[in-house]
């Protein structure tokens, strides 16, 4: 009997050794783990940034008038000349702002040459449209009313006089430009609707995780973003839009039209400058809400996020991605994913 009772505590001795062991070990794992990942954050932080709740221009207050009809004048058909087209037409706020087409028919029924790409969080870009014609939401605001392959007003006149016979559109100018004796203009419709692009700002899971919350991303997806600024991704693709500012050459390590099957030949900023440097130069996409806003580059010739990934990885890397790589940038690329609120995407009634 006493032995039987020595050998029972010897046991539990070495039971308790090990549980304790377990604990320890299993504690020191869950250190090693935060200890990574707040290196992790500590590295996107010096890379990254958070989205504003609102992109401030000092040249244009953003005012609850001025965004009620930007609002408006966003949605209105009448900013078309057949009145077939509004700029929640291509841009729909209901869709992460694009209409999920590679090109956009315009408003007599023919497709632009280019793919439309999302407004969301656009106004904190440098630059505006594929070849960096426009330098922010409010300039970009007014050429594609007077496009003749998109809007195809005949001219801003024309636009000003269709808006001026309307009642509504005339208290509504005088309120949001109490300043201007002559409030509706061609300006100030570019204003309005800058306004109002202005909030479309979006929230997402990375940036919770670069507020500090360790806990907003999963294993595959950290490891995703650490693959992401390893690889090289972020010389193009960083601040809070994750891109959106930098004017670069698709194909510095091949040539785009090798990867892609684009129905043309695309010159980018070359067409407008006609200079060799820039030849097959556009503004790198910011890839807030990417996941949502295929299909991608600036002919919408790839649907699925994974090819364009890999794409990117070939062309501009000069890298080749093995599909563990490729999965986890995706998974990393689906936590930039936010939406609007359903009152801001919700149309408003047209006067």
């Amino acid at each position: 009997m006493k032995n039987s009772v020595i050998i029972l505590l010897i046991a539990l001795f070495f039971a308790s050794c090990g549980e304790n062991t377990d604990k320890q070990n299993d504690k020191s794992s869950a250190d090693s783990v935060a200890k990574a990942d707040m290196a992790l954050l500590g590295k996107a932080k010096t890379v990254f940034a958070t989205l504003p709740e609102v992109a401030e221009n000092p040249d244009n207050k953003i005012t609850d008038a001025k965004v009620k009809l930007g609002k408006i004048l966003y949605f209105d058909n009448r900013l078309s000349f057949k009145e077939t087209q509004s700029c929640n037409t291509c841009h729909n706020l209901s869709t992460f702002g694009v209409d999920n087409l590679p090109t956009s028919p315009g408003d007599n029924g023919g497709l632009g040459p280019r793919n439309s790409p999302t407004v969301l969080n656009s106004a904190i870009q440098k630059v505006q449209f594929w070849d960096g014609r426009a330098k922010d939401v409010e300039e970009q605001a007014g050429m594609p009313v007077t496009n003749p392959v998109e809007m195809a007003m005949p001219d801003e006149a024309f636009v000003i006089n269709r808006l001026s016979k309307v009642e509504a559109y005339k208290k509504m100018f005088t309120e949001a430009f109490p300043e201007d004796a002559n409030s509706l203009t061609f300006e100030n419709l570019k204003k309005a609707i800058g306004a109002f692009e202005r909030t479309l700002m979006t929230t997402d899971r990375f940036d919770k995780f670069l507020n500090g919350d360790l806990t907003a991303l999963n294993s595959q997806e950290k490891k995703g973003l650490e693959t992401f600024m390893n690889k090289g991704c972020t010389a193009c693709h960083s601040g809070a839009g994750l891109g959106g500012d930098l004017m670069m050459k698709f194909g510095i390590h091949k040539d785009y039209t090798e990867v892609i099957d684009s129905v043309k030949t695309d010159e980018g900023l070359y067409a407008l400058t006609k200079e060799d440097k820039d030849m097959f130069v556009f503004r790198t996409s910011a890839l807030r809400n990417v996941e949502k806003t295929y299909p991608y580059f600036h002919d919408g010739s790839v649907k699925s996020l994974k090819e364009a990934v890999k794409i990117m990885a070939i062309t501009e890397l000069g890298q080749e991605l093995t599909d563990a790589e490729t999965d986890d940038i995706v998974a990393f690329l689906s936590t930039l994913t936010g939406d609007l609120s359903e009152e801001v995407k919700t149309a408003p009634e047209i006067p």
